[in-house]
């Protein structure tokens, strides 16, 4: 019997640590959707969850003329160390949030080439490798 209870309260300690160890970066990236700046309109979420790689990438298409944000939610204000930069289809970086050693938590892009863009967030010295983004766009 107490063999039993010692492993019924081992799972259940395990089992917490697991449930707090995990990133709610959906609910995050949900926050973020309204701190986009003034007359820019929402197009897509993104999680940022570090897994095997030291970085995350989603690719979207821009097109010319039109003036993208990419925004930062992290556990911890600002970003967390979570830097988001920007490349174009040739791999060049266009634009990046962490400028002269700061971190700031939105970018604004105005694309002069449509094509497909990658966004990357790598970790910077963050503590929870955890948080969410928003793109949008205004013409």
């Amino acid at each position: 019997m107490k063999k039993l209870i010692l492993i019924a309260l081992s799972v259940c300690v395990l089992s917490t640590l697991d449930v707090i160890g995990q990133c709610n970066s959906e609910a995050m990236s949900n926050q973020c959707i309204p701190k986009l700046a003034a007359g820019f309109n929402f197009l897509k979420s993104y999680k940022i969850e570090k897994g095997g790689k030291d970085f995350v990438e989603y690719s979207y298409v821009f097109t010319k003329g039109t003036q993208y944000m990419i925004n930062i939610c992290a556990p911890k204000e600002p970003t967390d160390g979570i830097v988001v930069s920007l490349f174009d289809s040739n791999r060049n970086k266009v634009a990046t949030s962490k400028v002269n050693g700061q971190f700031i938590s939105a970018i604004a892009y105005p694309c002069n080439t449509t094509g497909i863009y990658y966004i990357q967030y790598t970790f910077d010295g963050s503590s929870s490798y955890c948080g969410g983004s928003a793109l949008g766009f205004k013409r």
